[in-house]
């Protein structure tokens, strides 16, 4: 799924500490037969387009958080999937054993860590139940330090496919 590395390359493009951006995976082959003057304007053109292409439509994800917007999310049947971007702090082994019992306290321990590692997963899944996730490790910018893999993160999978039944 082409789609999960082009976001992430694009969420790169504006740096680190990003809130979370959520998208829309349409077949870029409707895209471009429903609104020809935005295919235009992205340079999509029929013969260009690779079979089972998606094309990530960002959407507006302001004001509350993840746990509450998923779970009210249901897309229009031209959607074929959906994708998330969004930031974590990855700790390491043995650590959750000093974590504070209150969250906000919690998280500013987190965030402060000296061996905290931040990556940046993109999950993707479609309609027909395939999934794709790519992660960067903050500091290993290259594209061919991008992590790939289906199941990076089968929670946020889980919850990005609820929102596609």
């Amino acid at each position: 799924m082409q789609a999960v590395t082009d976001i992430e390359q694009h969420v790169r493009e504006g740096g680190w500490d990003q809130h979370p951006r959520l998208y829309a995976l349409a077949p870029t082959e409707e895209l471009v037969e429903r609104e020809p003057g935005l295919a235009n304007r992205l340079g999509l053109k029929h013969e260009t387009i690779a079979e089972g292409a998606l094309t990530p439509i960002e959407q507006d994800v302001s004001g509350g958080s993840l746990e509450e917007l998923l779970p009210s999310i249901s897309w229009p049947d031209t959607v074929s999937g959906c994708a998330i971007a969004l930031e974590r702090i990855v700790l390491p082994p043995g650590a959750e054993e000093h974590v504070p019992e209150d969250d906000d306290a919690a998280v500013r321990w987190a965030q402060t860590h000296p061996k905290r590692t931040d990556v940046r997963v993109v999950v993707g899944v479609l309609r027909d139940g395939s999934r794709m996730s790519v992660m960067r490790v903050r500091g290993h910018e290259d594209d061919d330090e991008l992590i790939r893999d289906a199941e990076l993160s089968p929670e946020i999978g889980d919850a990005l496919a609820e929102t596609l039944t």
